[in-house]
């Protein structure tokens, strides 16, 4: 069975990993690591919780794409719940924010996994 090293949490075909407070050059590449492996292991939908993470900087950003692009070829979806205007703003510089959805919460992005995508944030 994979391991990954932050946590993760399944809710039926959805699994919900929650990442540090910080990610950059030095945790990115255990990051994408952990999202891929992830994904290995067919969710409907991957919820990136990075409701704790105040830091993100281009190295994450390219981690993120990255699963993003596995995602897509696997036909799952990936979306992220943000909440520091600061991680917000890089995914909005950097396009993240238009090619993924953003919520405001986990439970936000549960609930859209049963119905309209009513609570999406840009």
């Amino acid at each position: 069975m994979p391991h990954e090293h932050f946590p993760v949490l399944w809710v039926g075909r959805v699994a919900v990993i929650s990442l540090p407070a910080e990610i950059d050059m030095i945790n990115a590449d255990l990051i994408r690591d952990d999202l891929l492996s992830v994904l290995n292991r067919g969710p409907a939908t991957l919820i990136v919780d990075m409701s704790g993470t105040t830091f993100c900087n281009s190295a994450g950003v390219n981690a993120l794409l990255r699963a993003h692009r596995r995602a897509t070829a696997s036909e799952s979806h990936m979306w992220l719940v943000v909440t520091a205007p600061a991680v917000r703003r890089v995914l909005s510089i950097t396009g993240v924010d238009y090619l993924m959805e953003i919520y405001p919460s986990v439970t936000a992005a549960l609930d859209a996994t049963a119905g309209p995508v009513a609570t999406r944030q840009r």
